[in-house]
């Protein structure tokens, strides 16, 4: 039985393992060419008949599909598992000679430390052979309140190893520290942490089910925005990101630990997450510790502007083969990478963006990586992972909330109520469509689609993600490379911010309300009703008897709130303006 003909879509052919590997070989400038993903969903046949480089070669592009033809079904997860299990040597247990006494290994600690602040022990250790694959470190730490956390540490190169943790409270706190490198095991300190600085935030954490709040309680409205590749672009764009982000409303950012070859993306990075080169290759078992210090101060510069970095820890555009590592290779990435950044306080884990495009990896492989974050991040940061064709299982219990890309064309924010009822966790659409004008469908929608989307995602209980793609003459689009904007929904988003930070209770919770309008907040204390693209002239309401109410009449394209004159009770009508994209709120006098 044939498993592929000219008209199976290139998608499954390339999710095949061996028709992934005669593609790579017989056709690279296809399988390497940044437009790759918007051709997935054509016909193999198709494709091949119109690549150029197969271009007056009829005969080769038949051997081709005749390969592609004989391919037989294979089972993936089996193979992914069978090399997990033989792809993580356990690490030598004479890694340093028995003439190294235990626990010689000089300390540096910092000399004053704070609750909510990250707490960083250097250790001078060995350094021949690979440390970064050869040395395993931990340190147990005990909190005042005896509590005790097993923190990772990680090799910083130059013979340097450190164990960071973000602390979590104050008071008293030592530490001791286990290693097959003799000199590293068994080391010990101690530290006092003072009470955390006022404005302190803490960590994210889910609250009341489909919300967020820091450590202590303050809500957390996640107003997010998208830009993947920001932190890959060099010095000077990378500061006007940030002094964008500075101006703008936005306190959650979707980014990539790796680069992204992709539309709009096509210019190298200066710096790489392992050692090596594009051109000779890279050394997957050896981290580049410049990479993670630069992408560090990124992280620390959005902590210092209120925002979260949504961190995505695998994605498929790639032409550096960072996709498609070992298990083995993939749980190291993954052990150093939560080992430097965990203490980081603005931290959130996102295992992938667009998880099933990422075709060798399988779920096996995905609850393996989320069982390597939970277990090597003392401080329990959000985790999520990400669609695009196919959800994940949000029910699954190491899942914090829900990472959505939208699945229909035209209706993303509308179906939040079912999503907060299927998962009963936290609706995050991260991806709804970007505000732009490129040639694909999720990247051209107007300002107003988008302040739209937001507007209905927050009153149906759930929260909306920004992103923009408008053609720029030097390639600059915000969702790829950050910069500026140059649309017209973040003022308008920023409206919507802060008429939710006003909300009492500090959360948006959808109420019971007519079929044609969402309405959130406290009933009969504090409702919003939007009208979305309807343009109603009046709406008849109905409230308790009894109870008075002051009417604003609110215009979210425009940005104004207009207060009636006179309170309201029982049975009453308001006039409307016969526009689109209006909100009434109604607050108990």
């Amino acid at each position: 039985m044939t498993t592929f003909t000219a008209e199976s879509p290139l998608y499954f052919v390339m999710r095949h393992a061996e028709g992934n590997r005669i593609l790579t070989e017989h056709v690279p400038t296809l399988t390497n060419n940044p437009l790759l993903h918007t051709l997935y969903f054509h016909e193999v046949g198709m494709i091949l008949g119109t690549e150029e480089a197969l271009k007056g070669r009829p005969a080769e592009v038949a051997e081709i599909l005749r390969l592609i033809g004989e391919l037989e079904p294979e089972d993936s997860a089996a193979e992914r598992a069978a090399a997990a299990a033989v792809d993580v040597p356990a690490p030598d247990a004479g890694y340093e000679p028995e003439t190294v006494l235990r626990g010689s290994a000089a300390v540096f600690l910092p000399t004053t430390a704070a609750a909510q602040q990250r707490f960083e022990a250097a250790f001078a250790g060995p350094s021949h052979g690979n440390p970064f694959t050869d040395v395993e470190l931990r340190a147990v730490f005990t909190a005042p309140s005896g509590q005790e956390l097993s923190v990772p540490g990680f090799y910083d190169g130059d013979g340097s190893y450190k164990v960071r943790l973000l602390i979590p409270e104050a008071g008293e706190w030592t530490f001791v520290t286990s290693s097959n490198a003799r000199s590293l095991d068994g080391v010990s300190g101690s530290f006092r942490a003072a009470e955390a600085a006022a404005g302190a935030k803490g960590v994210v954490r889910v609250a009341g089910t489909f919300h967020f709040a820091y450590d202590g309680g303050t809500p957390y409205l996640p107003i997010g925005t998208t830009a993947y590749a920001w932190t890959h672009q060099g010095d000077a764009l990378e500061k006007q990101t940030l002094e964008t982000l500075a101006t703008g409303p936005f306190n959650k950012m979707r980014m990539c630990v790796f680069p992204k070859s992709y539309l709009f993306n096509e210019n190298e990075p200066d710096l790489y997450a392992f050692e090596g080169s594009l051109a000779g290759g890279f050394d997957y078992e050896r981290p580049n510790p410049a990479f993670y210090r630069h992408l560090e101060q990124r992280i620390t510069q959005l902590d210092e502007l209120g925002i979260e970095a949504d961190l995505i820890l695998f994605h498929a555009y790639d032409r550096w083969g960072f996709s498609t590592m070992t298990p083995g290779q993939d749980d190291r990435y993954l052990k150093y990478v939560v080992a430097r950044l965990a203490s980081h306080r603005n931290v959130w884990w996102s295992l992938a963006n667009e998880y099933d495009l990422l075709f060798r990896k399988t779920t096996g492989d995905w609850e393996r990586f989320a069982g390597i974050v939970q277990a090597n991040d003392p401080s329990g940061h959000l985790l999520s992972i990400h669609n695009c064709q196919d959800f994940y299982d949000y029910s699954r219990p190491w899942i914090t909330h829900s990472s959505i890309q939208r699945q229909d064309v035209h209706k993303t924010a509308e179906f939040t109520g079912e999503w907060r009822d299927r998962w009963q966790k936290p609706v995050v659409i991260d991806e709804c469509a970007y505000e732009g004008n490129i040639d694909q469908g999720w990247g051209n929608i107007t300002g107003e689609e988008m302040t739209r989307r937001f507007w209905e995602g927050s009153l149906r209980g759930g929260y909306v993600g920004h992103g923009e793609t408008y053609m720029h003459a030097e390639d600059i689009l915000w969702w790829a490379k950050g910069g500026e904007f140059h649309g017209s929904s973040p003022e308008r988003i920023a409206f919507l911010r802060r008429i939710m930070e006003e909300t009492p209770g500090g959360f948006l919770e959808p109420l019971p309300g007519a079929w044609d309008v969402p309405t959130a907040g406290i009933r009969y204390e504090y409702e919003i009703s939007y009208f979305g693209f309807n343009q109603p002239t009046y709406r008849n309401f109905v409230m308790p008897a009894g109870r008075k109410y002051e009417v604003d009449v609110i215009d979210t394209w425009n940005m104004t709130i207009e207060t009636l004159p006179d309170t309201v009770a029982g049975r009453f009508r308001v006039e409307l303006p016969g526009r689109q994209f209006m909100a009434v709120r109604f607050r108990a006098v």
